[in-house]
């Protein structure tokens, strides 16, 4: 981390009084610096992800009824198919039925929404999300 340059910030009161709402309920080691401080990440984990030309990564996480007829062979043939992108994935038995998988998928914006497009509407897959971040080179 670099030196710190402080700059002020003009808010009307009744969303000052929210945002320092938010920060109480994120626990004693936060103040509002850090608070804006994870709100810049955001905002620039966000920018980075529309320039499809840069790596980024996310998480895939889906929930599924594995006895859902050969679903979970059409999730196995998409993430084989693009075995390149996808760097690891964990798989959760929830109950008898339901599953849970987490699978990191790394590549342009683009590639991952098409990969992550692709799996959480395979029919059968009852919720999901991609999930964004960037390896931080520029945070």
């Amino acid at each position: 981390m670099g030196s710190l340059a402080r700059f002020s910030v003009a808010m009307d009161e009744d969303l000052l009084a929210r945002f320092d709402d938010l920060v109480a309920r994120r626990g004693s080691a936060v103040n509002r610096s850090e608070a804006v401080r994870d709100l810049v990440r955001d905002a620039l984990v966000d920018a980075e992800w529309e320039d499809s030309s840069e790596d980024i990564v996310g998480t895939v996480t889906m929930v599924f009824d594995h006895h859902a007829s050969d679903l979970s062979d059409k999730l196995d043939s998409l993430q084989h198919a693009h075995h390149e992108h996808i760097i690891s994935s964990m798989h959760v038995h929830l109950d008898a039925h339901n599953c849970l998988e987490v699978i990191v998928v790394k590549g342009t914006s683009a590639q991952v929404r098409a990969i992550a497009d692709g799996l959480l509407g395979t029919k059968g897959v009852k919720h999901g999300k991609l999930v964004s971040t960037t390896a931080g080179r520029h945070l």
